[in-house]
């Protein structure tokens, strides 16, 4: 049993915040790979720290309200302890509201339902929103003034957001996430790529010393 106001509600009465909207959190595998690393490095950007970060997670500000509710690509909450979530329900997480939002574009994206969400993050406290288009290898960055989100940077120039430190820019003709020191974010997979690379070298390194001792030996050398 709840209470709602001055209303007490029965579990069939209770209201039912869902926390799946059937859709897949992409549409295609460039959406994807970016959603999944920004949600990544931000993880490890941010572990030591009290930030909430979600992909493809519902966010609902109103309490009473399951129909207004949206679920950003990826989210970002300050001050918000990490640990898993069926939802973010605001007023469970002591009233505050992601500060970063992320929208990576997919296919069916129209420009009226990005529209939509800007209005809905300027309404609701959204500190920063960046809208990503790695397709076009264009992104716009949008900060609140004034309890409204305004555009923030040229298309051609690079913006380093000033919650998260993290930049943005077009290197070569390619949209690139960037951390505060200039060095490019990596997919999982490269990542995994450049441990396999590292670790093949250290074995051939190895191989080679043990080439020389046994040369060294030869010679009647101890190498030790």
């Amino acid at each position: 049993m709840v209470i709602q106001g001055n209303k007490i509600l029965t579990p069939s009465q209770e209201i039912v915040y869902p926390e799946s909207d059937g859709k897949p959190m992409a549409e295609n595998t460039l959406q994807a790979r970016w959603i999944i690393m920004l949600y990544n490095n931000l993880h490890g950007l941010f572990r030591d720290q009290d930030v909430f970060i979600a992909a493809d997670l519902f966010w609902y500000p109103v309490e009473g309200d399951p129909n207004t509710k949206v679920a950003p690509d990826v989210m970002v909450a300050f001050d918000r302890p990490t640990g898993d979530r069926g939802s973010y329900k605001q007023w469970e997480e002591e009233g505050i509201a992601p500060q970063v939002v992320f929208e990576v574009i997919s296919p069916s994206n129209t420009v009226v339902e990005m529209l939509d969400k800007l209005k809905f993050y300027s309404e609701y406290g959204v500190s920063e929103f960046i809208l990503l288009d790695p397709k076009k290898n264009e992104f716009k960055a949008f900060i609140a003034k004034d309890h409204k989100l305004i555009h923030a940077n040229q298309s051609s120039q690079a913006w380093h957001s000033p919650k998260l430190g993290i930049g943005f820019q077009v290197i070569e003709g390619v949209l690139t996430a960037l951390y505060a020191d200039g060095t490019p974010m990596k997919t999982f997979d490269q990542i995994m790529a450049e441990k396999a690379a590292a670790e093949e070298a250290e074995k051939i390194a190895l191989a080679e010393v043990e080439r020389l001792k046994a040369k060294l030996r030869e010679l009647g050398e101890n190498p030790g």
